[in-house]
């Protein structure tokens, strides 16, 4: 794995990300002005809750933001960040979109990116691993 990876600690908390690749696309979306890390484009996802699997999340956090139903498939790699409001495990999970019928709730736009462009992009600091990883294996 090119991304680095680690286990979790009570303040490190893990959130996961989709990964949905389609075309030499990768489905991205941007945070709304009122959220945190506003204007930042980012693999959709969120935070696990207890009892829950990665894949329970991911699916139940892209129903909650993006009005979608998914499946969450197998971990490709994983980013540690430490942001100032806190440190997070993000894990970038392939995943599939059974709808499209999309209803963001906090990012303002959504777009499939170029795989070649997807470093280019203004992402979230704690993405940007999981992005070089993926240029790297499918560019």
């Amino acid at each position: 794995m090119a991304c680095p990876s680690s286990s979790d600690t009570p303040l490190m908390k893990t959130v996961t990300a989709a990964i949905v690749i389609k075309e030499q696309r990768v489905f991205l979306a941007r945070r709304a002005q009122n959220q945190k890390l506003a204007g930042f484009w980012e693999f959709p996802g969120g935070k696990v809750e207890q009892q829950e699997t990665l894949q329970e999340c991911l699916e139940r956090e892209l129903r909650e933001e993006l009005g979608v139903r998914s499946i969450a498939g197998a971990t490709l790699c994983e980013s540690i960040y430490h942001y100032a409001h806190g440190s997070i495990r993000l894990v970038g999970i392939e995943t599939a979109f059974l709808s499209t019928d999309f209803a963001p709730t906090v990012h303002d736009l959504i777009d499939w990116i170029p795989l070649q462009e997807l470093t280019n992009m203004h992402l979230a600091p704690a993405d940007v691993p999981i992005a070089e990883f993926l240029v790297e294996r499918y560019a």
